[in-house]
This record gives C-alpha cells, structure tokens and sequence, in this order.
C-alpha cells in the first residue's frame, strides 16, 4: 500500500501532470510523468502516484480491482522513481483483464523510459 506522501490527492495535482507531464502509452494504461524538484523539495518526500480509472474500464468492482493492483505495482516500482517525479497512470478499458505480470512489466517499462527520456534530456541541456 501506498503511503500518503507517495499518493496525489489533489485535482490541481492531477491537472498538472496530466496536462504538463510526458506521456507513455503500454496497452493496457497510459502513464503521465513531470518532473517536479523544487515542490519535492518543499514537500520533502519522494515520489508519488496518483490512478485514474474510469467507468470504461467497467463496473465499480472491477475499477476498484484494477486501482488496486496499479496501487500494489507502484508500491513495488517506488524505488526506481527519482524524488520528486509525479506519476498519473490513467487505465484503458483492456487493463482489467490484464494479468498482474503484464500490469507490472508495463508499468516498469514506462516508469524507465521515462527515466531514459529526463536523463537525455539533461545530458542536452548541458551540452
């Protein structure tokens, strides 16, 4: 279970990663990222993970389901996010008949390519 420092409870919070983070898509959710250092700083955790479920993916038990187990994989996927990043994962309809492997090996492969995009986007910036 995810601590609450590590859950985006707000709506601004929400709209802020959505709207200004970057974006990678798997098949079976989308995850939104922004990189954020200096209101990690004020807040003085590390990173959070907020889920967005809607009634496409279906009824509520099956959108309770499905929250969860993204709950259960950002848990064990925390240590791979820098301090300070925002995630946003918004699940597709397909994600509730998703597999738990599938669930976690997607959202470990968008969590490091968006590693790999913000670190050669530093290495540019500073060329």
């Amino acid at each position: 279970m995810l601590a609450k420092a590590n859950r985006i409870t707000t709506g601004d919070d929400y709209k802020g990663v959505v709207r200004r983070g970057r974006r990678f898509v798997t098949p079976h959710f989308v995850t939104y990222v922004r990189s954020d250092p200096e209101a990690a700083a004020s807040r003085g955790q590390g990173a959070r993970f907020g889920f967005i479920v809607a009634k496409t993916v279906g009824g509520a038990t099956q959108r309770n389901r499905v929250r969860r187990r993204l709950k259960a994989a950002s848990y064990l996927m925390l240590d791979r996010v820098q301090p300070g990043v925002d995630v946003v994962i918004r699940a597709l309809p397909d994600c509730s008949t998703a597999s738990w492997e599938t669930l976690r090996s997607e959202l470990a492969e968008s969590l490091t390519r968006s590693a790999n995009s913000s670190t050669s986007r530093r290495r540019e910036s500073s060329s």
